[in-house]
Order: structure tokens, then sequence, then C-alpha cells
């Protein structure tokens, strides 16, 4: 049986173009009555999708119309009806993010790829680390510090030397963005229940922010990063093109 297919696009010529072909092809359906989402863009226009429909819980199929597509199954105008029904499925579950800022407020967000906090000045962040309200570094001095998921960390945190972690492993890297004391702290793998909590030292003179995936809080004094107990999102992806197997063979590229 075919699925109502609800279509999103970035707002590139090509992705545009593309979603009118298809819909031409396969229907339009409205988001509230459809069975699947098809996204066309980069990786990046599938974290928004994924965040502007979380309300919907819909499984999200993308097709890579950007410049980078790890999330992405291949663009083809051909048999998407029958790749649907044969996509295998990948349940991410996000990081919530909860901060508290100089200024006394609080908020929070979610995050599919990764928390991170960045120094917001020349001076470095000092920052303490806790893991379920246990202090384990007094005192980081670095550029930042950030919390992957498992789907994330071939983003960010591999760019930052963090590790690669296979999707169904139910851990979390903590990696460091250019520290500088402790000198010989590279980070650490953590069981994806705990929870992290770090406190900023001196944040009027050193003031840091905190990104969840791009939303973005300034001058923050407290950020606590969990997995989320009550979200999930399913991504689809075409058995040549597993997402399991592609975070694995991310380790043996040179």
């Amino acid at each position: 049986m075919n699925q109502r297919i609800a279509f999103v696009a970035s707002q590139t010529e090509e992705a545009q173009a593309a979603r009118a072909a298809l819909s031409v092809r396969y229907g339009d359906a409205p988001l509230a009555e459809a069975d699947v989402i098809v996204a066309l863009g980069g990786d990046g226009f599938m974290l928004r999708t994924l965040h502007r429909h979380m309300a919907r819980a819909l499984p999200v199929y993308g097709m890579k119309l950007g410049t980078i597509g790890f999330l992405m199954n291949q663009h083809h105008l051909d048999d998407l009806q029958q790749r649907l029904a044969r996509a295998q499925s990948a349940v991410l579950r996000p990081l919530l993010m909860e901060v508290v800022t100089e200024a006394g407020s609080s908020m929070s967000a979610l995050a599919f790829n990764e928390v991170s906090l960045l120094r917001q000045t020349k001076q470095a962040a000092h920052v303490r680390i806790l893991l379920n309200d246990v202090a384990k570094i007094e005192e980081l001095i670095c550029d930042g510090i950030l919390v992957a998921t498992t789907a994330g960390s071939t983003a960010y945190n591999l760019s930052a030397h963090g590790p690669i972690l296979p999707l169904d492993s139910q851990l979390l890297a903590l990696t460091p963005i250019s520290p500088f004391r402790p000198r010989r702290w590279r980070g650490a793998i953590l069981p994806a229940i705990t929870e992290v909590k770090f406190e900023i030292l001196d944040p009027y003179k050193r003031p840091v922010s905190a990104t969840a995936d791009s939303h973005e809080v300034r001058d923050v004094v407290e950020v606590s990063v969990r997995e989320s107990r009550e979200q999930t999102m399913t991504l689809l992806f075409d058995p040549e093109h597993n997402l399991e197997e592609r975070i694995l063979n991310e380790q043996f590229e040179l």
C-alpha cells in the first residue's frame, strides 16, 4: 500500500525543482494527513526538518540535494514508493539541554547532533564538569566542550577529534575543544543515561555560549545535558545507505 508523502525542501533551486517533480509523480499530502516526510536538501536542512516536525513524530526519509548528505539517501525520481517500503529505520533520541544564564533566566532546547559550549571572547573558558552531580574535572581551561549523540559523533565532534560512536551503542561523546588544562585530557565516552553538567567559572570575565544544534544561548552560567526520555525521531535509509554502516565506515576513512 502506497504511503502518503509530505515533501519538504530547502530553498535552493535544485531542491525546489526536485520537490515539484516528485510532487507531480507521487502527490504531496498535507502534513496532517501524511504517513512519511521526504526531506530534500543537505544535512543542515535535515536537522531543521527534525526539529520543525518533532510534534508530528513522522518518519523522515531524506534525499541529498545539498553539500553534505550523511543523513540523506541518494536523490532519484523513480521508485520512491518502493524505496520507502524497503527502507530501514534508525531511531534518534535527542539530547535535552537546560541552561541558566547570567541574567537568571532558564531555557531548554533539543539537539540531535550535539550540545556545544564555546567561549564568547578571546578569553579561554573555565568550566567545571560534573557527571550525575559528581565533579570529575574541577577546572577545564579550553575554547569549549561538547556532548555528541551517536548520530552526531561524525559531525562537529569528529572535527574536534572526538570518537566515532556506533549508532546502537547507547553512548555519548564528551569532547573538549582546544583544551589547555588538564593538558592530557582528551574527553570521555559516557553511557547515554549520564547527566552531564557544566558550571562556568568566572562567567563575567570569561563568557560562554551554549548551542543545541543551531539554537544558541549566550552568557550561560550552568548547562545540563541528558538524553531526552520523551522525544524520538525516526530516519529512513535505503539498505545500501544504512546509517549504522556509514558510521562504522567513517572510522576507516583516511
